[in-house]
């Protein structure tokens, strides 16, 4: 197995790479990392050759290509996690909405389009290379928006293209532990887009446990969503949303966090990293070393700050990207939770809109399962948040100013096209080449 890792110099990188090793299936033949930022590229090298000592030959080869053509010819997985203009750009994504007095955030609300504005575009010219140098190649797409660009890049690949997402997996995970039972003995049910889903049913040996963990304050208490949507609405919503649904159901209260708060998330992340890389780069024999403590501040500090001990250790989205490689390619079917083509799942919602499911994956993709019908509060913000995506869509394809106008003002988080037009300005999405 081939894999072309797509950003290879991106700091979680090395989580994929550890999971190849610790496969019980078996590693792979070779790691392909492509990134135009050679000085990390070489400094997330030296991470994985530091994990790969002492393995005796049984670690696939890392291979680092001059060009993203050296990268995708040929490969069997191509893994794209790219984040067009850095943590810079993320700064810029959050502070120009919070100075127009709405939310900045890396993927949902006026943050998130002015990513996607920057990121779809790039995302296309990868894809178009995938289709040509290796048209038999799958892509797994876990760049932000995630959604949004599946949906772009679905517009060259089709089928194989597939999203991932570590966010509902996670939610699943704490929420059969919350229960009492093991989250490997657990069937769900999970409908919505990407950060923007609901977790509708956990069933544990032909029984739904969901209605019984809604009633238990405690049980709700003990993990990060229970915590962070409080059981009253918990229970008068009837479900567990996924934990980005915050910044549409407390919209209030995280604007005004986010004010107060000394730095954004952006900012934490662009002085971290920046730290990070700075210091490998002067201390190779320590990379390694370096990078586990990073990621373990990094985790320490996601969200609400108050990590579940089992969420610090990994597991998230380079297990899911795994299992659906796993499942591909040893024609293994596994239930995951995907963004795929929608192919009638929400009838509400075109055939070739990329939503966020419980899937089926096997030799031949990653396919939808019948599920319970959206209702209707969940439709409305699902179909008005894929309009949102599908303008951003036309506007970074097209650099139309029109499209991405209305896709910021479209947006449930963002309350005027007075503001929207502020902030597009002031962003200067298209001024660029």
């Amino acid at each position: 197995m081939r894999l072309t890792i797509i950003g290879g110099g991106g700091f979680r990188v090395p989580l994929v790479y550890r999971a190849l090793l610790t496969s019980p299936g078996g590693a792979g033949d070779e790691v392909t990392l492509f990134d135009r930022d050679r000085a990390r590229l070489r400094v997330i090298a030296d991470v994985l050759a530091s994990m790969a000592r002492g393995r005796d030959g049984a670690a696939p080869k890392v291979r680092v290509a001059g060009s993203l053509d050296d990268a995708v010819r040929d490969a069997d997985f191509v893994f794209c996690a790219i984040r067009v203009g850095g943590t810079a750009g993320r700064v810029r994504d959050e502070r120009v909405p919070l100075a127009e007095g709405v939310l900045g955030q890396e993927t949902v609300g006026a943050g998130g389009v002015l990513y996607g504005l920057r990121t779809v575009p790039v995302a296309l010219r990868i894809a178009a290379r995938v289709r040509a140098l290796a048209p038999k190649a799958w892509l797994i797409n876990f760049t932000n928006p995630a959604g949004m660009v599946t949906e772009a890049m679905a517009t060259e690949l089709g089928h194989r293209v597939i999203g991932i997402c570590d966010s509902p997996v996670g939610l699943v995970r704490r929420a059969a532990r919350a229960a009492g039972v093991d989250p490997a003995e657990v069937r769900f049910g999970y409908l919505g887009l990407n950060h923007l889903g609901w977790l509708r049913s956990l069933t544990h040996r032909g029984r739904d446990l969901l209605p019984g963990l809604l009633a238990d304050d405690a049980a709700l208490g003990s993990f990060e969503e229970g915590r962070l949507f409080g059981a009253d609405w918990l229970r008068a919503l009837g479900s567990l949303p996924n934990e980005y649904l915050h910044y549409y159901y407390r919209s209030r209260e995280t604007l005004d966090a986010a004010r107060a708060a000394a730095e954004t998330r952006g900012e934490f992340l662009d002085r971290q990293q920046a730290a990070f890389f700075a210091e490998a780069g002067r201390d190779g024999a320590r990379t390694g070393e370096l990078w586990e403590r990073t990621r373990l501040e990094r985790e320490e500090t996601y969200g609400s700050g108050r990590r579940d001990a089992c969420d610090l250790e990994g597991g998230g989205y380079e297990r899911v990207a795994l299992d659906l490689m796993r499942a591909i390619a040893e024609d293994r079917r596994t239930r995951l939770i995907l963004n795929v083509r929608n192919g009638g799942t929400v009838p509400a919602l075109p055939h070739d809109a990329i939503i966020e499911t419980v899937c089926e994956a096997d030799a031949q993709g990653a396919h939808a399962v019948p599920c319970l019908s959206p209702g209707m509060a969940e439709l409305g913000l699902m179909l008005q948040v894929k309009a949102v995506e599908r303008a951003t869509i036309e506007a970074a394809a097209t650099r139309s100013r029109a499209a991405a106008l209305r896709a910021l003002t479209l947006h449930p988080l963002v309350d005027s096209p007075t503001v929207a037009d502020a902030i597009l300005t002031r962003a200067a999405p298209f001024s660029g080449s």
